[in-house]
């Protein structure tokens, strides 16, 4: 695309080229992957999705306003590429804290989903009255026996204190999880939605009803793993399986999740650029990222 002055492009307001409503929203690299269960190149993603905002502008059509309008700190990337999940949880959990202490909200690029147990302690709150959505197909509640991972973060959640009834879990899919880690969901109070259900209502309203459920909560942490979507649009992601969730509800989720003022961080994890197909799964992600700001900028604007 050639450059045009009228056509202001994302990855320039991410450089700061733009800024307006000061403090709404930091951007933080989590470049974690030895923590997944299938090896590959996660510690890659955060690059990846920022060269993808190239390839979008800064307006949004359907709210009719221009991401320039908020400003934006890219912080750059924690140093946990070669990090263990159990290695990398004070300085991605400080450095959560530390953005938060400055900025509204903050966007966290993982990375593998191991990232979401410091991200949630990040906070900064006890984690009693915190509250934690997931967007997933998996429940990511495998045992902690043999370490921490990026199949068990809620497991690893639960066993640090946070209350399972503050977890909301959308997108599960079947045969895409196990007979024993649902009797773990259960027994923990978790709330399971499955794609199925988000399918006879809508993405809008199942998420407005889930974070009704967290509506006690100080602060809420949002894991959105970009394998809850149907492997035809996710193929970078290798937990990814036929009839997840379309690229569309995923960014009404980011959205969303971005208005609710007690949304403080978002991640998005478990992209391997490596074996992303036509970028599919990268762009997704980018546009992830600029719903949740736009929601973000409504947020702000309302108050």
């Amino acid at each position: 695309m050639a450059d045009d002055p009228k056509w202001p492009r994302a990855s320039e307001w991410l450089r700061g080229t733009h800024a307006g409503l000061a403090g709404g929203l930091a951007i933080l690299g989590a470049p974690l992957r030895l923590g997944s269960i299938t090896p590959g190149r996660c510690d890659l993603a955060p690059e990846a999705m920022r060269a993808a905002l190239a390839r979008y502008s800064t307006y949004d059509f359907g709210s009719g306003l221009d991401l320039r309008g908020l400003e934006v700190a890219d912080l750059g990337d924690a140093p946990v590429a070669d990090a263990t999940p159990e290695d990398a949880f004070a300085p991605l959990s400080n450095m959560v804290r530390d953005a938060l202490a400055t900025h509204e909200t903050v966007i966290l690029l993982g990375g593998d989903n191991s990232v979401t147990r410091p991200g949630v302690h990040g906070l900064g709150v006890p984690l009693e009255r915190c509250g934690l959505l997931t967007i997933d197909s998996h429940l990511d509640l495998r045992s902690l026996e043999s370490g921490l991972s990026n199949g068990n973060p809620v497991r690893a959640l639960l066993a640090d204190g946070l209350p399972g009834p503050q977890i909301v879990q959308v997108g599960l899919q079947s045969f895409a999880n196990s007979p024993a880690y649902a009797a773990v969901a259960r027994e923990a109070g978790i709330r399971g939605i499955t794609v199925e259900e988000v399918r006879d209502a809508s993405m809008g309203e199942v998420l407005v009803e889930a974070l009704d459920l967290l509506v006690g909560c100080d602060a809420i942490y949002v894991d959105l793993d970009l394998d809850a979507m149907d492997r035809m649009f996710s193929p970078g992601t290798p937990g990814s399986r036929p009839g997840g969730l379309t690229p569309g509800e995923l960014r009404t989720a980011a959205m969303i999740c971005g208005g609710h003022p007690r949304v403080r961080v978002m991640d998005l994890v478990e992209l391997d650029p490596t074996k992303d197909i036509a970028e599919a799964t990268t762009l997704t992600a980018a546009a992830c990222l600029l719903s949740f700001a736009s929601g973000v900028q409504q947020r702000l604007a309302r108050a």
